[in-house]
């Protein structure tokens, strides 16, 4: 099979769950612009947080998104034809400012039918409150930066931990996204007790409990991230695209 089968094969395996979410966000409202490299889509339905946003696929065009206040704020209904580096000239005119891209990962059905025949090891198990001294432990024992790069929360809505002796050591926490059966997981090891197969275990049984309420996980983490992007695929997701965002404090 050639690497662009492959990548059309992959295309084809992700949920149903997964491919009507982007569609929804990059394929509705009003098509703007579309070609072989690039399409503009005004959305409407596009919450304040998503205002302007970019996916760009293996094999695919490039796909952007903006709500109407946006495409008026940059004059897109006037312009006949556009390309990714107009559109991307037109933001940085008008000050709006995308983040740096994510990877963004989901199960494949095959590897998703896999792991949920798994059992977890016996020293990974789902957190709750009564967890709440072990945890803020854990927090204290990791930095800031990987803090604030995992977001890993006990009041989140599904919180699992792995422990060597009493200690938690990993934890995973997930969210659901509030428009679709979508859940954002994020992980953090303690620098420490990496490497040990942790992080695999918590993700894929955190995972397991939120395909059983009948959510589809999705993992994020930033291009630079490299040990992050390394693992996701040790984890057994599959990359379904980058994704870019308007910046928060962007576009006041």
């Amino acid at each position: 099979m050639s690497d662009t089968s492959r990548l059309n094969h992959q295309r084809d395996l992700f949920s149903a769950t997964v491919t009507a979410f982007w569609r929804k966000h990059f394929q509705t409202g009003t098509i703007l612009h579309r070609d072989d490299q690039f399409s503009l889509a005004v959305c409407p339905d596009l919450d304040d947080d998503n205002r302007a946003m970019m996916l760009h696929r293996p094999e695919a065009a490039v796909q952007a998104a903006v709500t109407t206040a946006v495409a008026d704020r940059l004059g897109l209904h006037e312009k006949a034809d556009l390309s990714e580096a107009e559109f991307r000239r037109e933001l940085e005119n008008a000050e709006i400012i995308l983040n740096g891209a994510d990877a963004v990962f989901y199960y494949l059905e095959p590897a998703k039918q896999s792991f949920l025949q798994e059992t977890s090891p016996n020293q990974v198990r789902q957190l709750t409150e009564l967890d709440r001294a072990i945890f803020e432990e854990f927090q204290a024992a990791a930095s800031d930066e990987d803090l604030d790069a995992a977001y890993v929360e006990l009041d989140h809505w599904l919180v699992f931990g792995a422990f060597e002796g009493p200690h938690l050591v990993c934890a995973a926490s997930i969210y659901p996204w509030n428009d679709a059966l979508i859940a954002d997981v994020g992980v953090l090891t303690l620098t420490a007790f990496r490497g040990k197969g942790h992080a695999r275990n918590v993700v894929r049984a955190i995972s397991r409990q939120a395909y059983a309420q009948g959510y589809e996980p999705q993992y994020r983490c930033q291009l630079d991230n490299h040990a992050s992007m390394a693992l996701a695929t040790a984890i057994g997701l599959t990359e379904f695209g980058k994704w870019e965002v308007v910046a928060t404090d962007s576009l006041s």
